[in-house]
């Protein structure tokens, strides 16, 4: 099941996932981008977002409007709706109206391979490989990777830091798209939030910091989340040709 997480207010843009997105509310375009994958189910906390959801024929579930991070979010919807425990969880991020269903199949493949060969790791996440200036902008999170391809570190900052301006020094983008099974979920939202955590207001820095992986998939990509209008308008300007 594929649930996104729709919190009408943003601080950096005011009813982001309502924005227009060539003709469509940024949260219904994320959803339709993904629908033919497997069941969606929109997660939010606004009656607004919930009518809309269902006027595009799309289920959601009415949340709590306490919750820190979109995980939370869909926790709580997952255990309203009473998934078994082995239910493949995907959480796509409301403002990824472009994202490739190839790139969510990926995901949703390795969770298959976590469960089938009983793996140590309590979230799968993807990547893409990008370039020194994109990873310049702190609002394209980095991740650091170990030689098993698990997560060592995510930072909004310049990571790794190139001192010797190493010429192949790589810089991987971290995309947004989190599976998990509903046990791995649960597990994951009954942490408390770690230091790291709110220093970075990154949420899945909650697993590393307790000590879980985070098993990451490299995937080819044009799309990134919207966090600003100006990475709406350089959306539009991409997706639009």
């Amino acid at each position: 099941m594929i649930i996104i997480p729709a919190r009408l207010n943003s601080s950096r843009f005011e009813n982001k996932i309502l924005a227009d997105i060539l003709g469509l509310p940024m949260v219904i375009k994320t959803a339709t981008q993904v629908s033919g994958l497997d069941k969606v189910v929109i997660a939010t906390d606004s009656l607004e977002v919930l009518d809309l959801a269902k006027s595009h024929n799309f289920e959601a579930v009415l949340t709590s409007n306490k919750h820190q991070s979109g995980t939370d979010r869909i926790n709580e919807a997952v255990n309203k709706l009473d998934l078994n425990d082995n239910e493949i969880i995907i959480n796509v991020q409301a403002d990824e109206p472009f994202i490739e269903p190839e790139v969510v199949k990926a995901v949703i493949n390795r969770v298959q391979e976590v469960i089938k060969n009983n793996e140590d790791t309590m979230i799968v996440s993807c990547y893409k490989q990008i370039n020194s200036n994109l990873a310049d902008d702190p609002n394209h999170v980095k991740v650091v990777l170990d030689e098993n391809s698990n997560a060592i570190y995510f930072s909004r900052a310049k990571v790794p830091y190139n001192r010797d301006y190493y010429e192949d020094a790589q810089y991987c983008g971290h995309l947004g798209i989190y599976g998990f099974t509903k046990k791995s979920l649960n597990k994951f939202c009954s942490l408390k939030q770690s230091k790291l955590e709110n220093i970075e207001k990154l949420e899945q820095l909650r697993a590393i910091d307790n000590g879980y992986n985070i098993a990451m998939v490299k995937v080819e990509s044009k799309s990134f989340g919207i966090d600003t209008e100006k990475d709406l308008e350089n959306a539009l300007k991409i997706f639009k040709k």
